[in-house]
C-alpha cells in the first residue's frame, strides 16, 4: 500500500486543487509540479506561481484495467472497472498526467479536448481530492452573439 503523509498532501495543494505552475523568472521556463531549480536554465527558488488554465488535449493515454491499478485506485477500479489515463498538454505547453474521467475509457483519443475538473481521488487517513479531465463538450446552450 502506498502511503502519503498529510504533511506531504499539504504540501502539494497548490498543485493538486487548484493547478498551479512556477514559472523561472530568469529563463521563462513553466513548470509542473513545483520544483527548486529550473531544469531550463538551472536558476535556484526563483519562480513567479502561475494559475494553469486546466484546459488542453490529450497527448498519449492508457487504459488500466481492473486487477492492474495502484492501491489509490483500486476502490474505483472495484466499482466502475476499466479507467483511462493520459498525459494531456495544457495550453500554456506543460505536460500534466491525470485521469480521464465523465467517459467511456476507451472512447479516449490522442488530440482530444479535455479540462480539468476537481474529484475525489480516495480516502487514506482524509479525503483526497485532486484534479482529473473531461472531455469538453456542447453544454447544449445556445451562443450568444
Amino acid at each position: 500500500m502506498a502511503y502519503i503523509s498529510v504533511p506531504e498532501i499539504q504540501r502539494t495543494l497548490p498543485q493538486r486543487y487548484r493547478l498551479v505552475g512556477l514559472k523561472c523568472k530568469k529563463c521563462g521556463y513553466l513548470h509542473f509540479p513545483a520544483r527548486k531549480v529550473c531544469k531550463n536554465c538551472g536558476a535556484v527558488e526563483e519562480f513567479e506561481e502561475v494559475k494553469l488554465s486546466g484546459r488542453g488535449k490529450v497527448y498519449s493515454y492508457t487504459v488500466i484495467e481492473q486487477g492492474a491499478t495502484v492501491y489509490e485506485h483500486t476502490e474505483e477500479a472495484a466499482v466502475g472497472g476499466a479507467f483511462s489515463v493520459a498525459l494531456v498538454e495544457l495550453e500554456e505547453g506543460v505536460r500534466v498526467m491525470g485521469q480521464i474521467t465523465e467517459c467511456d475509457p476507451y472512447s479516449v483519443r490522442v488530440g482530444m479536448e479535455v479540462e480539468a475538473v476537481l474529484r475525489r481521488m480516495y480516502e487514506q487517513d482524509i479525503v483526497r481530492y485532486s484534479f482529473k479531465f473531461r472531455p469538453i463538450r456542447f453544454q447544449g446552450r445556445a451562443e450568444r452573439p
